[in-house]
């Protein structure tokens, strides 16, 4: 069984905007307020995050979530990242540090965005990260189990204890993740000019922030549940699909449901989103079942 739930269904601003009287920014119905986009996958025994943005803290919060196998980064966008310095409590909850999946060029801007995080004498209590470099060949995630437990040296930070009982400092290690067994596979997208991953576990499929799929990623998603898919707008983006490109897409790759994520405050409210894109779907001669995802939703997969 494979368990996806979004944490976050909206854009870089997230819904509400900041200052917007819009109706759909002054709904009242909870669907209508959207994190910035994310999911948590709970997976061939794992728990896994897809993206930790600024919303990263509460979405944890939200939905009782204290522990976490991996991160997977689609992409090193702020609205992806930006909340990757509150797996501290995780660090100390679980002492363990927590294992991330990223491309090189994503781990490049980690290093500029998170700088104190990789220094040879990290300031006490940052952030503890394995960082695992993926690229689009499959790869596998495990459990932490075995990886080493982390101890508090007060004023100091985290250390390893060793077999002779001495302590050894941490050093937010970069390994290249491993193919052999996989169980994630990478989706590669285009998201205006920047390459950036979706990710399928399972019979579900994650794909955000995209304007372009390229046709020899289609095989990656045949036989599919659940897929999501982002739209930003009913007009053409640089850097998204628009509604139409996101439906077309979504018969494309004929999956029983499709759910419409990355969502702004363009489009009108839930309840009445769900009703257009019935109407649009039978015209338009879909066959998957589209619907708007919204933060909290859970879908599951045989």
């Amino acid at each position: 069984m494979t368990r996806l739930t979004f944490l976050g269904t909206g854009t870089s601003q997230g819904v509400p905007i900041i200052g917007c009287q819009c109706p759909v920014c002054k709904s009242a119905d909870p669907r209508d307020k959207r994190f910035r986009s994310a999911a948590f996958v709970q997976f061939d025994g794992l728990n896994i995050l897809v993206d930790a943005g600024p919303d990263f803290r509460s979405q944890m919060l939200a939905q009782g979530i204290s522990h976490l196998d991996a991160i997977l980064l689609t992409h090193n966008h702020k609205d992806h990242t930006g909340g990757l310095d509150d797996v501290r409590s995780l660090n100390y909850i679980d002492r363990k540090a927590v294992e991330i999946f990223c491309e090189e060029r994503v781990l490049h801007s980690l290093h500029v965005e998170y700088s104190y995080a990789f220094e040879e004498h990290k300031y006490p209590g940052s952030p503890e990260w394995h960082v695992h470099l993926i690229d689009e060949r499959p790869f596998r995630v495990d459990s932490l189990e075995g990886t080493g437990d982390l101890e508090w040296v007060h004023d100091k930070g985290y250390y390893y204890r060793q077999p002779d009982g001495s302590l050894k400092s941490s050093d937010n290690a970069v390994v290249e993740a491993p193919h052999d067994r996989p169980n994630v596979i990478p989706i590669r997208g285009i998201h205006g000019q920047m390459p950036v991953l979706g990710f399928r576990f399972g019979n579900i499929a994650y794909i955000t922030d995209m304007s372009t799929l390229p046709e020899s990623e289609l095989g990656k998603l045949q036989g599919l549940e659940h897929v999501t898919l982002n739209t930003v707008s009913y007009h053409p983006h640089h850097s998204h699909f628009s509604l139409e490109e996101a439906l077309r897409l979504a018969d494309q790759i004929g999956a029983k449901h499709t759910w419409l994520t990355h969502l702004s405050h363009a489009f009108p409210s839930h309840s009445q989103f769900c009703k257009e894109l019935a109407i649009r779907c039978k015209e338009m001669g879909i066959r998957s079942a589209v619907q708007p995802a919204y933060d909290g939703l859970t879908i599951e997969a045989l």
